[in-house]
Protein backbone atom coordinates (compact mmCIF):
# COMPACT_ATOMS: atom_id res chain seq x y z
CA UNK A 1 0.00 0.00 0.00
CA UNK A 2 1.11 3.36 -0.64
CA UNK A 3 0.68 6.24 2.04
CA UNK A 4 -1.05 9.12 1.20
CA UNK A 5 0.46 12.37 1.41
CA UNK A 6 -1.10 14.17 4.07
CA UNK A 7 -0.56 17.99 3.45
CA UNK A 8 -3.60 20.02 2.69
CA UNK A 9 -3.56 21.68 -0.68
CA UNK A 10 -5.03 24.75 0.44
CA UNK A 11 -5.06 28.30 0.72
CA UNK A 12 -4.27 30.51 3.91
CA UNK A 13 -6.74 33.16 4.17
CA UNK A 14 -5.54 36.48 3.90
CA UNK A 15 -6.31 38.81 7.11
CA UNK A 16 -8.36 41.80 6.22
CA UNK A 17 -6.07 44.87 6.81
CA UNK A 18 -8.08 48.33 7.91
CA UNK A 19 -5.36 50.05 5.71
CA UNK A 20 -6.26 48.34 2.61
CA UNK A 21 -9.73 48.18 2.36
CA UNK A 22 -11.07 51.70 1.84
CA UNK A 23 -14.76 51.43 4.06
CA UNK A 24 -12.69 49.57 6.65
CA UNK A 25 -10.94 52.15 7.14
CA UNK A 26 -13.25 55.17 6.95
CA UNK A 27 -15.73 53.70 8.93
CA UNK A 28 -18.43 53.18 5.71
CA UNK A 29 -21.00 51.05 6.92
CA UNK A 30 -23.41 51.62 3.78
CA UNK A 31 -22.49 51.93 0.34
CA UNK A 32 -24.82 54.06 -1.09
CA UNK A 33 -25.48 54.12 -4.73
CA UNK A 34 -25.88 58.09 -4.47
CA UNK A 35 -22.39 58.82 -2.97
CA UNK A 36 -20.89 59.58 -6.52
CA UNK A 37 -18.13 61.08 -4.83
CA UNK A 38 -16.60 57.40 -3.56
CA UNK A 39 -17.89 55.51 -6.10
CA UNK A 40 -16.05 57.23 -8.60
CA UNK A 41 -13.01 56.24 -6.96
CA UNK A 42 -13.49 52.74 -8.22
CA UNK A 43 -13.83 53.95 -11.81
CA UNK A 44 -10.74 54.17 -14.27
CA UNK A 45 -10.36 56.87 -16.76
CA UNK A 46 -12.64 54.29 -19.40
CA UNK A 47 -15.67 54.39 -16.92
CA UNK A 48 -14.64 50.63 -16.19
CA UNK A 49 -15.16 49.21 -12.53
CA UNK A 50 -11.71 48.60 -10.89
CA UNK A 51 -10.41 45.03 -10.13
CA UNK A 52 -10.60 43.70 -6.41
CA UNK A 53 -6.36 43.43 -6.91
CA UNK A 54 -6.36 47.04 -7.22
CA UNK A 55 -8.77 48.34 -4.95
CA UNK A 56 -7.86 46.33 -2.62
CA UNK A 57 -11.13 46.11 -1.34
CA UNK A 58 -13.06 42.67 0.66
CA UNK A 59 -14.54 40.15 -1.71
CA UNK A 60 -17.72 41.63 -0.07
CA UNK A 61 -16.69 45.71 -0.16
CA UNK A 62 -15.89 45.04 -3.81
CA UNK A 63 -19.40 43.15 -4.46
CA UNK A 64 -21.77 45.86 -3.05
CA UNK A 65 -19.54 48.77 -5.07
CA UNK A 66 -20.18 46.85 -8.57
CA UNK A 67 -23.71 46.66 -7.34
CA UNK A 68 -23.99 50.63 -6.20
CA UNK A 69 -21.81 51.30 -9.47
CA UNK A 70 -24.52 49.50 -11.46
CA UNK A 71 -27.13 51.44 -10.04
CA UNK A 72 -25.69 54.45 -9.99
CA UNK A 73 -25.33 54.24 -14.06
CA UNK A 74 -28.66 53.47 -14.61
CA UNK A 75 -30.55 56.27 -12.36
CA UNK A 76 -28.00 58.48 -14.48
CA UNK A 77 -25.35 59.29 -11.68
CA UNK A 78 -22.54 57.72 -13.06
CA UNK A 79 -21.78 57.98 -17.12
CA UNK A 80 -21.54 54.34 -18.59
CA UNK A 81 -18.00 54.96 -20.71
CA UNK A 82 -16.34 58.34 -20.38
CA UNK A 83 -14.84 59.99 -23.49
CA UNK A 84 -12.16 61.79 -23.49
CA UNK A 85 -12.05 65.38 -25.03
CA UNK A 86 -8.29 65.74 -25.38
CA UNK A 87 -7.50 62.30 -27.16
CA UNK A 88 -5.58 62.98 -30.65
CA UNK A 89 -7.40 61.74 -33.63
Amino acid sequence: MTKKNSRHWFKAKKKVNSKSDYFLSNGIENIDYKDVAVLSKFINRQGRIVPRAYSKLTAKNQRLVAKAIKRARQMGLLPYTIIQQNEPS
